[in-house]
């Protein structure tokens, strides 16, 4: 499956730098769709709080729910957990406490582990609706840091009516983190070919992965075992108990809409409002999500080359046609003969690949694109195309500042179980390479990275509908690279109570890009509940 992961975000001046929504990442040579937050490598310390990341004691039940209050465990057996009090206490300008979940939801009464949770309290007390819970994207992503920075994005009205409230989901971030590698090994994971020739390069490749999920089972435990997507939507709902809400507020991004979906889908009486921006399909196997992926860097990529040519003088060529050929030729030559930068590490195909893409996801970004190219095409150097690449995957210039690429990997190999082994991707090239000629077979070996982690789920993916659900928004953008627009022109119709709005633009995700139309119906939404039109255009 491929992955989804956004470039440097300039979503809104405060967020410059900081990354939304889903990425293909080429992962030792497979390429893995998988959707991932990364932050601008702020640390979250003084917003998110240091919240315990040992196991805990089940907390105990403090009052029962009432009427008029949240809506109680659906199991008996959690009602302990649901009627957990919280403890804010001040983190910086926002408040902070941690949330107690079970680890294994068939064994409530085992191990606990521990949610960071951060909320920006509502601006206006006197018109606050509720809580509204957000996830910006991953898997992996960290909802203190969307909520501590990303509330800044959000309108006044939605501020002064809502306590924005985000969390780190389970084995993210400061939660009980899911720990599995070294620095250097998940250097040489994200370096390594991504479109790997001969079988020792594919052998070797597989050995990364497998060696990277063995990490995760040595150091973690069984928590690699209880990352997959229904964990964290059960999870939310214990959140959404412990807020004091009767129903869910929701607003997710890229991954974030997959968890929204699949939270709404276990439980639909529970939703009150929900937002999914850059919507994921769920009933897509691997192979459709990867070659969908594919056809939509492919979009993106030559939208940024037309671009480019509109410019005048442009160092691609004169042609969409030349300039991509122009990138991939590029490419090959990395895979030959990397660049040197200004560290101790050269920029190999996979860096350069991932840093090509990173860009891609707002237009905004493109800039950056030219400037790294330019200078590793004209300069022979890599420095610029490392460095987004880094931005990207959360590396500092002293190792990574997050578990993101960790928890990425486990929830998507718990999530998608429908893979295939190496050798028989090259069977799978032909349809990648027309979908995609530039990035084709990197996005053919998605197909196999989970076939080598070490823990099997047997998770096949299906429909969502969400039967008795409220409307449910979808929002889809027409040249998303990350989450093409059919994905939510899909989950719109599979979900019961689905609505889209269709965004025309590049980059990924709707709101906040500066239109808007989008802008106006989510704020009306999520503010007064009267969702837009289905199948609003903007």
């Amino acid at each position: 499956m491929t992955q989804t992961s956004p470039p440097p975000s300039t979503r809104s001046a405060v967020l410059i730098g900081v990354l939304v929504g889903v990425l293909i990442f080429v992962l030792g040579g497979a390429g893995f769709a998988t959707w991932k937050y990364a932050s601008d490598n702020k640390s979250t310390n003084d917003a998110a709080g240091q919240p315990a990341t040992s196991d805990s004691a089940a907390p105990s039940s403090v009052s029962p729910t009432t009427a008029t209050g949240p809506m109680p465990a659906t199991d008996p057996k959690l009602a302990a957990f649901y009627d957990q009090k919280l403890d804010w206490k001040k983190c910086s300008q926002n408040e902070c406490t941690t949330l107690t979940v079970p680890l294994d939801y068939a064994k409530p009464d085992g191990r606990t582990i521990t949610l960071a949770v951060l909320k920006v309290p509502a601006a206006d007390p006197s018109k606050r609706i509720g809580s509204l819970i957000v996830n910006p994207g991953g898997p992996g992503g960290s909802g203190t840091q969307f909520a501590a920075y990303g509330a800044l994005e959000f309108e006044q009205t939605l501020a002064d009516d809502f306590d924005i409230v985000g969390f780190d989901p389970r084995g993210v971030g400061h939660s009980t983190p899911l720990e599995c590698a070294s620095t250097a090994e998940k250097d040489a994971l994200i370096a390594a070919d991504p479109d790997p020739d001969t079988k020792a390069e594919r052998d070797h490749s597989d050995a990364l992965i497998r060696q990277f999920g063995e990490g995760c089972l040595r150091e973690s435990g069984d928590l690699t075992r209880h990352m997959s997507t229904v964990e964290a939507a059960k999870d939310m709902d214990i959140l959404r108990a412990a807020v004091g809400d009767p129903k869910i507020y929701y607003f997710g991004a890229s991954y974030g809409t997959f968890l929204g979906a699949t939270y709404a889908n276990l439980f639909p009486t529970h939703v009150g409002r929900m937002v999914l921006d850059g919507a994921i399909d769920p009933a897509l196997s691997n192979e459709q999500l990867s070659l969908a992926q594919a056809h939509g860097f492919e979009v993106a990529l030559r939208s940024y080359v037309q671009d480019c040519i509109d410019q005048g003088g442009c160092f691609l060529g004169d042609t969409v046609d030349a300039g991509t050929k122009k990138i991939r030729a590029f490419l090959d030559a990395v895979e030959a003969n990397p660049l040197p930068t200004d560290s101790d590490r050269e920029l190999t195909e996979g860096y350069a690949m991932v840093g090509i893409w990173l860009p891609l996801y707002n237009k905004l970004a493109w800039p950056q694109l030219t400037a790294a190219l330019q200078q590793a095409m004209n300069e022979h150097k890599g420095t610029a195309l490392l460095a987004l690449s880094d931005q990207y995957a959360s590396r500092g210039p002293n190792g990574y500042t997050d578990n993101s690429l960790e928890a990425l990997n486990a929830v998507n190999c718990l999530d998608h179980d429908d893979t295939i082994p190496t050798s028989q991707v090259p069977s799978h090239f032909a349809e990648f390479l027309k979908a995609s000629p530039t990035f084709g077979k990197a996005f053919a070996f998605s197909l196999s990275f989970c076939s080598d982690w070490p823990v099997k789920s047997g998770q096949r993916t299906h429909a969502l509908h969400a039967k008795g659900a409220p409307p449910i928004v979808v929002i889809g953008t027409t040249r998303d690279p990350a989450t093409p627009l059919a994905w939510a022109q899909a989950l719109a119709k599979e979900l019961d109570s689905g609505v889209l709005v269709t965004r025309n633009g590049d980059g990924h995700t709707g709101f906040n890009q500066g239109n808007s139309c989008v802008d106006d119906a989510v704020n009306t939404y999520l503010s007064t509940g009267t969702p837009p039109k289905n199948g609003l255009a903007c």
